[in-house]
């Protein structure tokens, strides 16, 4: 009776583990490097953000996204560095909780002046890889030049790999990856109430590529 109390009970443990196992191996993307292929990719501009975060006066960070991102990826698993990215941000895509703040970041110069922040109609800002290092199984920093607010300048960003598969909706090969960075962001003009609010800008990209080709 003893023998059949502990199996019962081993087996009541084991279920729901073998059940969550059964879950994660229904999700279509899976941490499985074997799982990318090699081709040209487009980035998915519903499922693709840029979340920026800044400290406000020292008191506390304020947080931010940019949206319908648009870029290429070109990708050959067996040669990461020859990985190639060109990504476009549109800088009037920005959203933040304040309907005021987002309205100054948008706001044009007075009197025909230089804005505080972008102005009415900024240009997008493009991000164009020099380069693709691989640091680990899943891991990279990808380095190149950010052109922002009329400005070019290197940024350097930490890569990691998030999962492969086929998207179940438009039945394409997907691959998603996690970035982050940090930016000065008085290096690309954007200098209004430095250093009070802060010009470190923290970046993190959550992006999704689907293969074309």
């Amino acid at each position: 009776m003893k023998k059949l109390v502990i199996a019962a009970a081993a087996c009541t443990l084991a279920a729901p583990a073998a059940f969550l196992s059964a879950q994660n191996a229904s999700i279509p993307g899976q941490m499985d490097p074997s799982r990318v292929a090699g081709g040209t990719y487009q980035l998915d501009p519903s499922h693709t953000l840029v979340s920026w975060q800044v400290n406000h006066f020292g008191f506390n960070d304020y947080f931010g996204l940019f949206g319908d991102i648009e870029g290429t990826m070109t990708l050959d698993p067996a040669n990461i560095s020859a990985t190639e990215f060109d990504i476009t941000v549109p800088i009037t895509s920005v959203s933040v909780a304040s309907e005021g703040l987002r309205d100054h970041l948008l706001r044009p110069g007075k009197d025909g002046g230089d804005p505080d922040f972008f102005g009415a109609n900024p240009a997008p800002a493009r991000f164009v890889s020099t380069s693709v290092r691989r640091t680990g199984d899943t891991s990279a920093v990808v380095s190149g030049q950010l052109t922002m607010n009329g400005k070019t300048g290197p940024v350097t960003m930490l890569v990691d790999f998030t999962g492969a598969g086929e998207n179940p909706m438009s039945k394409a090969p997907t691959v998603g990856f996690q970035a982050r960075t940090t930016i000065d962001r008085t290096q690309w003009g954007v200098d209004y109430a430095a250093p009070m609010v802060g010009s470190d800008v923290d970046l993190e990209i959550s992006a999704a590529f689907e293969r074309q080709q």
